[in-house]
């Protein structure tokens, strides 16, 4: 991992002896997943090198490790050796933030947004964003910014600090922050659409139909804009008005591509019909990417043969091998499996086709063997892509996940820890292998170590927070894992993030707060495997 921002990494510039020690200890706790041992160590750098890089790296890390008295010794020497840095101020208002210190918080968010770029504000957000252990306390001094008239006057600012009011779950404030934005920026149909969004999530779904259909002329003749509003309106739950907005204007295999999906989430066969008509009278050259449209808009309205013809008609290209992983699907859904299977087959053995598209027919046999209820067969196809892609780390992954799901945690671990081996910093490989062991074991610290690694990688992913959350709570730390999961919650609205802090509520006894989260969980999706898992075990 690279030691970004020390002043010795420059090519050719070995580090101090004195400092080499406790930096390559810190580089190997980290790769551990040691955080507070990682920790430990980059302070001890730090205070012997005198570089802002080292530094920065050692608050960061002290950071992930939760370890506030730590920060807080690397963030001065962060200071004062790079005193006017943005990141470090961003840095001092999070630590603020975690330690409850509103003021100090305030002080620093001030600096940030009185910046006279476009930087800034975008640190000051992230803080209140994630900085934090306390939504409210975020929303609180976001509340006061607004009120000081702290936030920059760019649209892009007031468009972001209104999405966060959002996701805090702040309905008043967002409705503060719209209204100011509306009046700074009267002419802007992006202040309007956040309106909408504002209104929809405050429940008022007439009222922000009502708003959206205001939005005309001009606003549509921008695609962009076109599409954020079919994205509101779909989120409204009315897929076919989505469709007919993204209809005006010029149009491309993209919008036609999302109208096609919209609609056939709207079951509106007749727009559909209409649709796939008009392109079908365009389609006499042989355009491969109209032609793979074509051939979706025909299974949208269950005409398996006809789209088995136009994806038969794909030329050569990317779009051929995309092409014929398509017809095997029709294949399966049509109750033609064995040819189905035997189409996977022969792409697999095709030694003209390149080695994603080889790698791809394994892991399509592999899904419709599953939904085929073919434990046996879904195995045996992953056995022989990874016979023919030794090592492979997407087969490896699917397989893995096909033994959790059938309660084999020793065979998922070894398929997870062979990713591991050949490539160490695999995020994906770590979260999975880390929540695996959190979820479905007792072998907690070492759960923790791996999303730790994760974590270090990417501290803002919502998966991944999610993990650590779920491995605090299994340690017994429900106050630490209600913070992260709720953090993980306003970052990304996901039915086992909801499940999970609903059990966390629940076993705490915050059970009216948890049937929130429970009901939640149920409406982005019923039948996830945690949502169903914590119903059972609370009996909610």
């Amino acid at each position: 991992m690279a030691l970004a921002g020390a002043a010795w990494a420059a090519p050719g510039k070995a580090p101090p002896a004195d400092v080499l020690t406790p930096v390559m200890a810190g580089e190997f706790a980290l790769q551990a997943g040691q955080l507070a041992e990682a920790s430990r160590w980059y302070l001890e750098a730090a205070q012997v090198e005198d570089d802002a890089g080292l530094a920065e790296r050692a608050t960061r890390i002290a950071l992930l490790a939760n370890d506030d008295a730590r920060a807080t010794r690397a963030l001065a020497l962060w200071r004062q050796r790079a005193p006017q840095s943005l990141a470090m101020r961003a840095a001092e208002a999070a630590l603020a933030l975690r330690k409850q210190d509103a003021k100090s918080a305030r002080r620093e968010l001030d600096a940030l947004l009185r910046d006279e770029g476009d930087i800034g504000w975008r640190y000051a957000l992230t803080v209140l964003g994630s900085g934090g252990r306390d939504p409210e306390l975020s929303a609180r001094l976001l509340g006061e910014l607004v009120d000081a008239d702290a936030i920059p006057s760019r649209l892009q600012a007031w468009l972001a600090f209104g999405g966060l009011a959002q996701s805090l779950e702040q309905a008043t404030l967002a409705e503060r922050i719209v209204g100011g934005a509306a009046k700074r920026f009267p002419d802007e149909p992006r202040v309007v659409l956040l309106h909408a969004s504002q209104l929809r999530r405050a429940g008022n779904n007439a009222a922000a139909t009502g708003v959206l259909a205001g939005l005309a002329g001009a606003a549509l003749k921008s695609p962009e804009m076109r599409l954020a509003i079919a994205a509101e309106y779909d989120a409204l739950g009315d897929p076919a008005q989505a469709a007919a907005t993204l209809g005006q204007g010029p149009q491309d295999n993209q919008s036609y591509g999302l109208r096609a999906s919209l609609l056939a989430k709207a079951e509106d066969n007749a727009a559909l019909e209409q649709l796939y008509a008009e392109l079908a009278r365009e389609a006499s050259a042989p355009d491969p990417v109209r032609r793979l449209l074509l051939g979706q808009i025909a299974q949208f309205l269950k005409r398996p043969q006809q789209a088995l013809e136009w994806y038969r008609g794909v030329p050569g290209g990317p779009q051929r091998t995309e092409a014929r992983l398509r017809i095997a699907n029709v294949l399966f859904d049509l109750g033609r499996k064995a040819e189905a299977f035997a189409d996977t087959r022969q792409l697999q053995g095709d030694a003209g086709a390149d080695d994603d598209a080889r790698r791809g027919a394994y892991l399509l046999e592999a899904e419709l063997r599953q939904k085929d209820n073919d434990d046996a067969g879904e195995l045996e196809a992953l056995a022989r892509g990874l016979a023919a892609f030794p090592d492979d780390n997407a087969l490896l992954y699917a397989r893995g996940l096909a033994w959790e799901r059938r309660d084999r945690i020793d065979r998922a671990e070894a398929d997870l820890r062979r990713i591991l081996v050949t490539e160490p910093e695999n995020v994906a490989a770590l979260n999975a292998l880390g929540y695996t062991l959190a979820d479905r074991t007792t072998r907690y610290q070492e759960a923790l170590e791996l999303i730790d690694r994760a974590r270090a990688a990417e501290p803002d992913q919502p998966a991944i927070i999610d993990s650590y959350g779920w491995v605090l709570y299994r340690l017994g730390r429900h106050a630490e894992a209600l913070v992260e999961l709720r953090r993980a919650f306003i970052l990304q609205k996901d039915a086992e993030i909801a499940a999970h802090i609903a059990e966390v509520l629940w076993v705490t006894g915050q059970k009216e707060e948890a049937r929130k989260y429970f009901e939640e969980s149920r409406k982005l999706d019923a039948e996830n495997r945690s949502l169903l898992r914590a119903l059972e075990k609370t009996g909610a």
